[in-house]
Parts: structure tokens; C-alpha cells; sequence
């Protein structure tokens, strides 16, 4: 292998539904920035249908409808075409035979110990209902999108390790085998510890539609101001103003964590300098919940305004949103097919490459005949 000198990030989401918060604090926020960085010579960003198709086999009209949505949620987020390769993976066909290619270096057995696929297998109930073999071997199909992007660093969430790990094996035992082909790729995961796995607003482990617990980053204000008011978990023993709040488990703090900052007070809660001030008043006693979440809404609307305008404007031009994403799906398609074929020839599968294959068939022909 040519060893690549570049530093390239490959990220992407799987179009089933809006982006929420969790998708924002956790990665999207994170592109952004590391998009504006100037570290990195390429940042892919997958919309990975496939994989959506794995456990919506029988609905992909789900999947076809939100591609737009995530599409508008990355431009309105700041994510910029010139910068970053947005592109469409069922459309990339380099992806499906790596995936074939692959799923040879790796057992059942040791897909079946990924923690990532064993959560996601018990919070959709496969476990009762059945798994589908596309479904149970998606870690495989991931580590085909990362490497044929040479992606040297995957920006994830904590829950997504084991996925990454699993990739980072594939790629030792083709190696191994084949020779030195593949990039070997490293995680990044957010620094904050709370943007790492965002709750739901009802304080259950993970955002879900199915749940109603996501503020989605296309919601307008009295959907937010719902959300948090309505059905955002604080803490069941503090009743009064007075008495002493916990912040463990309280969803309004662990928000607060993640988003606000210093200059957040001294804009809408000029009677703190910080949130440690407001955390020390809150278990102490005498600061309402109702007040904390309407410091939360002011932080919230802050981030979401300008995103929502974006996205107002973007959604008046989806015919240039289409040239986006298909100029970067073809451009995905060039890159992915060089390392397919890279691929092919370290395993020696590029038949019709070189036609030296013809003299080394009919030396195998004549030494069998001896």
C-alpha cells in the first residue's frame, strides 16, 4: 500500500429521522469544528442508508424521506460542501464488496461479543423478534466505509468504541494476510464527558423518536420550551425553592454541562458567574427548577436559532442541496473505487488488471502436466 501521509475523517449518520441534540452535542458540533480546524485534508461524511436498511427493511421509504432531512440538518449545522464531502453510501457500490470481502476475516462468534451490537440488538427487541444477518454484521459494513475512505481518525461516542475497535481488528488481519494495504483508523471521541452520550429529555439513556424524549435541531421554540418544561426530569425531592437539590440524575444539569457557558450568565443569569455557582446554589437550596430550565431554553434557543434560519433558507433551494450531495457522492465513488482496487490487487482478485495472469495460468497448465 501506498501509506497515506493525509489525516481524513470519515463520520456519518443513518437517515431515519431528524438530527436531535445527542446527534449535535455528540458528533455534529464536533464536525463543525474540526471541519474549520485546518488539521484535516479530507472530511467524508456518510449518510449511511444501508445500514438504516438493516433493521427497516420494510419500510424504505423512511429511509429515501430522510435523506433530505439529514442533509438540511448538516448544511443548517454549518457543515460546508466546500470543505467537506457529503455523499450517499448505498450509492458507493466499492462499500458492498469490501463488506463481502471482510465479513471472510471475521466470526459470528466474535460479532456477536460486540457490546455496540448486543445494546442495539436488545433495545430493538431482535432478540425476541429474530435478527437480521444484515443487521447482526453492520460493524463489518462500518469498517468497510471507514477504510475505504483511509479515514485515519473517526469521530464517535463512547457507545460506539466497540465499533471502531472491531474495524481496527479487520483491518490487523488483512494486513496480515495480504499485506500492508489498509489505513488503520483511530477514534476521537468528545472531550466533554457529557456531550458523549447525551440523555433523553426524560432522563432515559438515549434519545429516541419512539420515545418523544429528542429536541430535534429543526424544532421551532414552542416545541423546545415543551420539551423542557413539560417533560424534562429534574430532581423528585426537591419540591420547594428551599429545599437542597442533587444534581445526579437531574437531565436540566446534565444539559447545562454540555451547552452553556460563562458568557450564557452574563446574558440571561447575570446572578451567576458560572454553572459551579449555579450548581452550589441548587444543592443548598433556594434555586427553582423552574428558573434552571428557563436558563436552559435562553442556552438551547441561542444554539438553534441560527440553525433554524439556516435551514429555512436551505429548504427554499433543495435543488442545489441535490447538487451537493450528488457532486459528493461522486466524489466518494472515485475515492472508494481506489481503494477497492487496492484491495483487489493485494488479494490478488484483479483478474482482468494485467494480462500476466495468461502466462501464469498456462504455467500452471504445464507444470500440472508434468
Amino acid at each position: 500500500m501506498e501509506a497515506t501521509k493525509k489525516q481524513i475523517i470519515l463520520t456519518g449518520d443513518r437517515p431515519t429521522g431528524r438530527l436531535h441534540l445527542g446527534h449535535f452535542v455528540g458528533s455534529l458540533m464536533r464536525r463543525v469544528e474540526l471541519q474549520n480546524s485546518g488539521k484535516f485534508d479530507e472530511i467524508n461524511i456518510l449518510i449511511a442508508d444501508d445500514q438504516a436498511l438493516t433493521d427497516n427493511a420494510d419500510n424504505p421509504g423512511k429511509i429515501r424521506d430522510n435523506i433530505i432531512n439529514v442533509v438540511l440538518d448538516y448544511l443548517s449545522a454549518g457543515i460546508d460542501p466546500g470543505k467537506s464531502t457529503i455523499c450517499i453510501q448505498s450509492a458507493l457500490p466499492a462499500l458492498h464488496a469490501l463488506t463481502f470481502y471482510y465479513m471472510n476475516l471475521v466470526t459470528t462468534a466474535r460479532l456477536s461479543r460486540n457490546p455496540t451490537v448486543k445494546a442495539e440488538i436488545q433495545m430493538r427487541g431482535f432478540a425476541d423478534e429474530g435478527l437480521p444477518a444484515g443487521f447482526f454484521a453492520y460493524p463489518v459494513s462500518q469498517a468497510a466505509d471507514i477504510t475505504a475512505f483511509d479515514a485515519t481518525v473517526v469521530p464517535v461516542g463512547e457507545d460506539q468504541l466497540p465499533m471502531i475497535e472491531q474495524t481496527r481488528e479487520i483491518v490487523e488481519k488483512f494486513n496480515k494476510v495480504y499485506g500492508d494495504t489498509l489505513v488503520l483508523p483511530n477514534a476521537l471521541i468528545p472531550e466533554n464527558a457529557t456531550q458523549r452520550r447525551l440523555p433523553g429529555v426524560d432522563g432515559k439513556a438515549k434519545m429516541s423518536k419512539s420515545l418523544g424524549n429528542c429536541i430535534y435541531l429543526s424544532d421551532d421554540a414552542k416545541t423546545v420550551k415543551k420539551q423542557i418544561n413539560g417533560k424534562m426530569f429534574t430532581d423528585p425531592q426537591h419540591l420547594r425553592i428551599e429545599d437542597p437539590g442533587h444534581l445526579e440524575g437531574n437531565v436540566v444539569f446534565t444539559y447545562l454541562d454540555a451547552f452553556c457557558t460563562p458568557e450564557h450568565f452574563s446574558r440571561y443569569l447575570p446572578d451567576y458567574r458560572n454553572l459551579d455557582e449555579m450548581k452550589e446554589h441548587y444543592q443548598r437550596g433556594g434555586l427553582g427548577d423552574g428558573t434552571c430550565k428557563k436558563f436552559l431554553f435562553q442556552v438551547l434557543e441561542e444554539i438553534l436559532t441560527p440553525i433554524r434560519d439556516a435551514r429555512a433558507k436551505w429548504e427554499k433551494d433543495i435543488d442545489t442541496v441535490y447538487d451537493i450531495l450528488r457532486d459528493g457522492t461522486e466524489k466518494a465513488a472515485e475515492k472508494t473505487n481506489q481503494t477497492l482496487a487496492r484491495v483487489r490487487s493485494a488479494m490478488r482478485i484483479n483478474y482482468f488488471d494485467d494480462r500476466k495472469i495468461v502466462k501464469e495460468w498456462q504455467a500452471l497448465l504445464k507444470a500440472a502436466k508434468q
